[in-house]
This record gives structure tokens, C-alpha cells and sequence, in this order.
């Protein structure tokens, strides 16, 4: 059983694409920082900073191209900033949602416990519609994304390429690289990531 513990953040563009941000503070790779990204023509990227995270992900989850390149990524109380292959990104950090102090309540150990997310699975897609808590991954693995904290994103500013992606806008459609999206509503949450074989 792999756990990855950190952060993912997910918001969208003016342009049209959608952005994933995995900041992993520990986990079986060791701390590191993924980038997932879905154009509007539907085109889904995954930035690595290692061939070894990028074969892991890209067994995981669904992409159209891999870049594995130098991922720099700080995240403090006031904004998350990363730099990744054609990405620069800059997002600013609001207030925990309500949603985020509720769970801010629940005991560590039944935050994470896949039987605990299995249960609250069809509650957790009633309160955000197209979140799921547990769900089937990648190569027949299981995986479980216990959510401890939620910050609403306020602001952002990105680049792909040099060329300025627009402002910060709900995450519409749906990012399609797994079995559950990000939240529609911009939003960076403290998580961690159970996988199962």
C-alpha cells in the first residue's frame, strides 16, 4: 500500500485548461511536485520531474504525452507557485471552505482509512459533484484520496509556452485523467493519497 501526503490544488483557465497540482511532501517517491494538465481540445500532459514519477503517475492515471523536466514548486500560507517544464503557475490562497473546517474535525486515522473512504464515497459526490473518494486506478490498483483540509484559490496567474492562459475560472469540464475530477470550484486541499495493488 503506497501513500502519497500532501497537497492537490486544481484550477482552471481563461484559455481553457485545466490544472492538477500534486505537491507531495512525502511519499514512496520521496518529495516531489506533478503537474497535470487538460487543454480545451481535451488533451491531457503530464509533467514529471523524474522518469520515475512519470512511469508511477502515468500508471495511475490516463494521458495523451508525458514531459519529464525539472518540477520547482513553494507553497506557503499565502500562494503556491511552481515552475514545470512549459508551465509557470502562481495561484493565491483564500480562506478554508466550511467543508474544510468540517473535515479539519475528523481523527487523522479515519480521515485516511480506505474503509472510511469507501463508505462516505457516495456522500463525498452529493456534497461535490464529480469527487469521488475511492475508486478503481490504473493496472487493477484501488486508490483512496482521504481529504483533511480545503483552501479555496482566490486568484491566479499562468503561462504555458510563454503564452498567458487567462484568469483563474472554475475547473469546466471535468479534468478527465482519473476516476474522480478535482472539484469544480478552485481549490488547493491537504490530502493523502492511498493506492492499493
Amino acid at each position: 500500500m503506497d501513500r502519497f501526503r500532501g497537497y492537490i490544488a486544481g484550477l482552471g483557465t481563461a484559455s481553457g485548461t485545466r490544472l492538477v497540482v500534486g505537491h507531495w511532501l512525502d511519499s514512496p517517491l520521496g518529495a516531489f511536485t506533478d503537474v497535470m494538465a487538460e487543454d480545451d481540445a481535451g488533451v491531457r500532459t503530464l509533467l514529471a520531474p523524474s522518469d520515475a514519477a512519470a512511469r508511477y503517475i502515468g500508471e495511475t492515471y490516463s494521458f495523451d504525452r508525458t514531459v519529464v523536466a525539472p518540477v520547482d514548486a513553494v507553497l506557503s500560507p499565502e500562494t503556491l507557485r511552481v515552475a514545470a517544464g512549459p508551465l509557470r503557475l502562481e495561484a493565491v490562497l483564500g480562506p478554508v471552505t466550511f467543508l474544510g473546517r468540517v473535515l479539519e474535525h475528523v481523527p487523522g486515522p479515519l480521515a485516511v482509512a480506505p474503509w472510511w473512504l469507501r463508505l462516505i464515497n457516495p456522500v463525498a459526490g452529493l456534497l461535490v459533484p464529480g469527487v469521488r473518494t475511492a475508486g478503481s486506478a490504473g493496472g487493477g490498483r484501488r486508490e483512496f484520496y482521504g481529504v483533511r483540509s480545503i483552501r479555496t484559490l482566490t486568484g491566479a496567474t499562468a503561462a504555458w509556452d510563454g503564452s498567458d492562459l487567462g484568469g483563474l475560472r472554475p475547473v469546466e469540464p471535468p479534468v478527465k485523467f482519473g476516476f474522480s475530477s478535482v472539484p469544480a470550484a478552485p481549490q488547493i486541499v491537504a490530502v493523502t493519497t492511498t493506492i492499493q495493488p
